[in-house]
């Protein structure tokens, strides 16, 4: 009689499924190992320092010279010929950029559960850099509502006037939640995190970044102030989750000097042939 062979069966789908989901999670807390992590830190820290310190200049000065000429020269709120401008604004709101990148993660780490080998790894090298959009984008918008809770700067006209001004400190509603725009915070997050990992796509989400923080002049949610506050916010906030992630080798490497550039990932033509083979046995 031949020889009978033993041959361990595969783990069910969501045994595969909770390891994917496992390992993806613990790659984000893992100890930093990249030898040059150092360096990058102190280039973040500098970086971080001069766009801030420039950043906070310029909002002291609209807030001083511009800000309430600008208002006025605005439509009135509630104008009904700019509900183009309400629709559009609405893709720079944290809750809509979020839900969409949280599924797209789900929806990765759904069909790699099925996969094996080059396939898996080819999906999930995907799944970091979408982790590293979705958390560029949570973070900065995290920041921001700190940020607002603290200042408590009022909305144009809340309180009946033009007022750039007005601040209630630790009030907590949405009207003293003015400083900064958490759709700048968002748009500027996400243009800053896409353009880190395709820079070819640069111009195209810094277009859409501003796109989004003009849309909030317009419907008077926000001071020039306000919105530059929000990409200031959004861009050092993605700064910092980009080097998190190069630190654990996810996504990114660091040069001797200390900058930090995107590892080329999955490409169109090979994730095709993933998707295509994602129901193979």
């Amino acid at each position: 009689m031949p020889a009978s062979t033993n041959i361990a069966p595969r783990p069910s789908y969501p045994a595969q499924f909770l390891t994917v989901t496992g390992r993806a999670l613990a790659q984000l807390v893992r100890s930093p190992s990249h030898s040059r992590r150092a360096e990058a830190a102190r280039k973040l820290a500098r970086h971080s320092l001069w766009l801030s310190a420039a950043g906070a200049a310029l909002v002291i000065a609209l807030m001083l010279a511009f800000d309430l000429t600008e208002i006025q020269l605005m439509p009135a709120r509630g104008t009904p010929g700019l509900w183009p401008i309400r629709i559009l604004t609405d893709f720079g709101k944290d809750e809509y950029v979020l839900s969409a990148l949280a599924v797209a993660l789900v929806a990765v780490a759904l069909v790699a559960a099925g996969l094996y080998g080059t396939r898996r790894a080819l999906l999930l090298g995907l799944g970091t850099r979408l982790q590293f959009l979705f958390l560029s984008v949570a973070f900065s918008v995290l920041i921001a509502e700190i940020l607002k809770y603290l200042i408590g700067r009022g909305r144009p006209f809340v309180g009946g006037k033009a007022d750039p001004f007005n601040f209630i400190p630790f009030e907590g509603s949405g009207a003293y939640g003015s400083l900064p725009s958490g759709h700048a915070v968002t748009a500027f997050a996400l243009a800053f995190a896409v353009s880190a990992l395709w820079p070819r796509l640069r111009v195209f989400m810094f277009t859409y970044a501003i796109v989004i923080l003009l849309t909030r002049l317009v419907l008077l949610a926000h001071h020039p102030s306000d919105v530059v506050a929000g990409a200031l916010v959004g861009m050092v906030g993605a700064m910092a989750v980009r080097y998190w992630f190069a630190a654990r080798r996810l996504g990114f490497a660091i040069r001797a000097d200390g900058s930090i550039l995107a590892i080329p990932g999955p490409v169109g033509g090979r994730l095709k042939r993933v998707a295509r083979g994602a129901s193979a046995p």
